[in-house]
């Protein structure tokens, strides 16, 4: 295996509408800053992942409009997932393992606002059981919530007490949509959305986009070694899972898939000081948590999280480039950074990421 280290992250503010903005603005934006702080140009990287939805652009192939960001020339190998960038950074980490490539330029982008956001993910249900019924994803969180209430593990108190966290630790970050001091009793006195889900449970729809540079070890060591970059975060573990896809054969109170995947990517191998999790509403962060088997010395999601600003498609890939961020600031030595995907927790990947690279350990 490579040693696989990311370099530099990019990421717009998080807003409720980006307005006239559109998709090619908002790539434009991150991958340039993003190689300029890998003091990279286009002509540097080998290979190129996004990751959007489009859905959300309303047409089919309504990525590739968000290529021209990157030039037409130098003509350069391009690949998509049609899932959060998240997983197009797995792609790259595949094409670097395979000796393929050396340089990976990732991003990640969504324009939410001009979306129904509730319901395209039903697109992702059941053709023939689940998407007739049009359950949205925050109805299906709601059901989620209500069962792990009713098992006894939590209680509202404990969903709230995830919401304070997030807007504290979010003041802190100044590309955050939202912050600010509130406590328990703000929480609970929120209005409801869809029971038992307050409206500060669930994380707010959200424009923008991100981009992170991922290289090989040797690269990065030549880069440090020039002092053209400050650092490096290195993946030295990184594995996806999925639950079965009929929620009626799930038990939706854990998530059995980012379990399997902590322990393939060896989040117990070591210390982790930090984790920057994708949880859309309070409640997942607590069964994520129990899921990734991190104890309560654990700082939990230092950016603000998923509940301080979520934008769809490319949340998964900010969790990753916020932790090799702080990481590579000399913040802290390990962490976890965490993406989901699919309804209640059904795809999760997990990444762990560490100032020292697997050859050094």
């Amino acid at each position: 295996m490579r040693d696989v280290a990311i370099i530099s992250f990019a990421q717009t503010q998080q807003v409720r509408d980006a307005g006239a903005q559109n998709d090619i603005e908002l790539v434009m934006d991150v991958t340039s800053r993003a190689m300029k702080a890998a003091d990279m140009t286009i002509d540097d990287i080998d290979f190129i992942c996004s990751g959007s939805c489009d859905y959300l652009g309303g047409a089919a192939f309504a990525f590739v409009n968000a290529v021209d960001a990157l030039g037409a020339v130098p003509p350069k190998v391009e690949s998509h997932v049609e899932m959060d960038a998240a997983w197009a950074l797995y792609e790259a980490w595949l094409k670097i393992q395979s000796g393929s490539a050396e340089t990976a330029l990732i991003y990640g982008f969504g324009k939410s606002s001009h979306s129904q956001m509730r319901f395209i993910p039903t697109l992702q249900l059941d053709p023939y059981y689940y998407t007739p019924l049009y359950a949205d994803s925050v109805s299906l969180a709601a059901l989620q919530a209500r069962l792990l209430l009713d098992s006894g593990k939590y209680t509202e108190e404990d969903f709230a007490k995830v919401v304070v966290n997030s807007r504290t630790n979010a003041k802190s970050n100044p590309l955050a949509q939202l912050s600010g001091d509130v406590t328990v009793e703000d929480v609970l006195a929120d209005e409801m959305l869809v029971e038992p889900l307050r409206k500060s449970d669930c994380c707010p729809i959200t424009d923008g986009a991100s981009s992170l540079v991922m290289v090989t070890k040797e690269v990065a060591d030549k880069l440090i070694a020039e002092g053209k970059i400050q650092g490096a975060a290195y993946i030295t573990g990184l594995d996806h899972r999925i639950d079965a896809h009929g929620l009626g054969v799930r038990d939706l109170t854990t998530a059995e898939s980012a379990r399997i995947a902590a322990e393939k990517a060896g989040v117990a191998d070591g210390p982790v000081e930090f984790a920057e999790i994708y949880a859309p509403f309070s409640h997942q962060s607590l069964i994520l948590k129990e899921a990734l088997g991190l104890g309560d010395d654990v700082v939990m999601d230092p950016s603000g999280g998923t509940l301080a600003g979520h934008a769809f498609m490319t949340h998964g890939l900010d969790c990753i480039g916020n932790a090799a961020q702080r990481i590579i600031n000399g913040d802290a030595k390990r962490g976890v950074a965490h993406s989901t995907s699919g309804p209640c927790l059904q795809q999760n990947l997990v990444a762990v990421l560490s100032s020292e690279s697997v050859e050094a350990k």
